[in-house]
């Protein structure tokens, strides 16, 4: 089992930033990709961003130039540096493992973020 906690969400005016961070804890020896979702009121929840274990990256176009995803493998931490933020950005962010044995998906609860014009 692995557990998730975000944290660093909160209200922001355009163009400012947001840290997020998440914590794993329990099997983290056996996660591979950890990464950040979102999902706003009436949307389906979306990629923003992940990271394997070897450090590759992947971001959603939307965030690109604007939002940097990282990970301490030693502290058990991914976090999302969000700069520019727009409206568009506010949604309920997830935190997501992925472990390879069992192959398991695990979500984090939480953490709202809301960008005013």
């Amino acid at each position: 089992q692995v557990q998730l906690v975000e944290s660093g969400g909160g209200l922001v005016q355009a163009g400012g930033s947001l840290r997020l961070s998440c914590a794993a804890s329990g099997s983290i020896f056996t996660i591979n990709t950890m990464g950040w979702y979102r999902q706003a009121p009436g949307k389906q929840r979306e990629l923003v961003a992940v990271t394997s274990s070897g450090g590759r990256t992947n971001y959603a176009d939307s965030v690109k130039g604007r939002f940097t995803i990282s990970r301490d493998n030693a502290k058990n931490t991914v976090d999302l540096q969000m700069n520019s933020l727009k409206p568009d950005d506010t949604a309920v962010y997830y935190c997501k493992a992925d472990t390879l044995i069992p192959r398991r998906t695990y979500w984090g609860q939480g953490t709202q973020v809301t960008v005013s014009s």
